[in-house]
């Protein structure tokens, strides 16, 4: 069942009908659904497919030589071209005269077989295609050879395409059709540890329980995600030995580019250079306090992708008990009664992407571009504060505290946000608390009728509406 891309699928229908030259650049992740999103738009469609392979020049031409003439020349002996130029000059041929669809799936493996095949294709681009009504595809999983070899200005492709699609993760809200049939916070656990990837969701029983799903995908040496991250490193990096280790740091609480280090022995020099190559592909990202810049030196580094940070905060340091077949104890012994300090990231993130729901974001009191973190210093008590979530437009400032604990909100935790705002001298100023479990009635009655204090349960930010 295709569920979810909906935004994505539209935009391809309309350059699709257009029925002039598009060229359209797809990448992101392994397992983020990009080849069956292509596919999803394939249908019914006159188009050819080729995923490349890790092989040979040659490899890559017989393979997309059948792909090519099976399409186009059905029912005859399919040649294999004598070489690209050839095969290329076959398509401007017929690109004039029908709308055709050629997708080249995993272009980083041709390209690296066949270092020629970008200049080639923007000499037909240019030359033949730009004025014929072929829509030509091009994905990637390898996220820097597509930003630096096709996106990149540097590459022979530069300024040709008509559009780009960074496929990410499902939000929570898209992955809850995935999840139909567990609770809520159910979901928001399952989304939590599958970082919204639809392959892995995909891989989620309904018919299980949630603590069942956990164990066998990745507290089992045969479960899907057992090896998963670590399979991931080997197909992206060189070295992921390092990687791992620097990936577990952040697992383990250090986000500071001096405490990565000191946790991995590396040298800080080292360290900021692995640490750039996780982040641009996805793995890792670099904050500063929403309210300074990229060149602000309050830097902390965060696992991006969830199911990686679940990974190697819990299945990764228990490789040997679970290989011993211990993971099902270890499971509920160790891991179970930290699921919700674990959710407190993913919450975070689950709020942040409800606020930017369309049935959610007209309602709030100023339209924001960025929201994010806030960390710093409180000159008053001399000590570090956090605000969950922060975005500021003009005089206007919104402040946020998000809560996935077991108990509910009580007035205590209110007062703790507006203090914290205080810090700021922005004269216009909201709050929004969300509860996982909701808030006590002192709450309510203190607060429930100041229109710039909103609270929202957790049951409140799932109605049909939103999804």
């Amino acid at each position: 069942m295709f569920v979810g891309r909906d935004r994505e699928l539209q935009k391809l229908e309309e350059a699709y009908g257009r029925n002039s030259f598009e060229f359209a650049v797809f990448y992101g992740r392994r397992r983020i659904g990009k080849t069956t999103l292509i596919r999803q738009f394939l249908q019914g469609k006159d188009s050819i497919y080729y995923a490349a392979i890790e092989g040979t020049a040659q490899d890559n031409l017989e393979g997309l030589s059948r792909a090519l003439l099976t399409q186009t020349a059905p029912g005859i002996a399919a040649p294999v071209f004598r070489d690209y130029e050839t095969l290329l000059q076959y398509i401007d041929q017929i690109c004039h005269t029908r709308r055709l669809i050629l997708v080249i799936d995993e272009y980083p493996y041709l390209a690296a077989s066949f270092p020629a095949i970008s200049s080639m294709l923007q000499s037909h681009i240019d030359q033949c295609w730009k004025d014929s009504r072929l829509f030509l595809i091009l994905c990637g999983s390898s996220m820097s050879f597509m930003e630096n070899q096709v996106l990149g200005y540097k590459s022979p492709l530069y300024g040709r395409r008509t559009s780009q699609f960074r496929i990410q993760p499902f939000t929570y809200f898209e992955s809850r059709a995935m999840l139909s049939g567990f609770p809520d916070t159910e979901q928001a656990v399952l989304y939590g540890i599958t970082g919204g990837v639809p392959e892995y969701l995909s891989r989620i029983h309904p018919d299980r329980s949630l603590d069942d799903n956990i164990v066998r995908l990745f507290f089992d040496e045969s479960g899907r995600l057992f090896e998963e991250p670590s399979n991931l490193l080997k197909q992206e990096l060189r070295e992921p030995a390092t990687y791992q280790s620097i990936i577990s740091a952040i697992a383990g609480g250090a986000s500071r580019l001096n405490e990565i280090a000191a946790k991995t022995g590396l040298e800080t020099s080292g360290c900021s250079s692995q640490l750039a190559s996780l982040i641009s592909i996805g793995l890792v990202r670099k904050e500063t306090p929403i309210t300074e810049g990229a060149s602000s030196r309050r830097t902390l580094y965060r696992l991006a992708d969830h199911m990686f940070l679940f990974w190697y905060r819990f299945v990764r340091p228990n490789i040997s008990a679970i290989a011993q077949g211990m993971g099902e104890p270890l499971y509920y012994m160790a891991v179970k009664p930290a699921i919700d300090s674990f959710m407190g990231s993913i919450f975070e993130e689950i709020c942040r992407q409800y606020l930017y729901l369309p049935c959610i974001y007209p309602s709030l009191p100023f339209p924001f571009g960025n929201i994010g973190r806030w960390w710093g210093t409180n000159p008053a008590k001399k000590c570090q504060e956090e605000i969950d979530l922060m975005s500021v437009q003009g005089h206007s400032a919104l402040f946020c505290e998000c809560k996935w604990r077991n108990e509910t909100v009580g007035p205590d935790t209110v007062e703790k946000l507006i203090e914290r705002s205080e810090l700021f001298s922005y004269p216009d100023k909201w709050h929004i608390l969300f509860s996982k479990s909701g808030f006590q009635d002192t709450v309510y009655r203190r607060y429930g009728e100041n229109p710039r204090i909103r609270l929202i349960t957790f049951e409140e930010m799932n109605p049909a509406a939103s999804l």
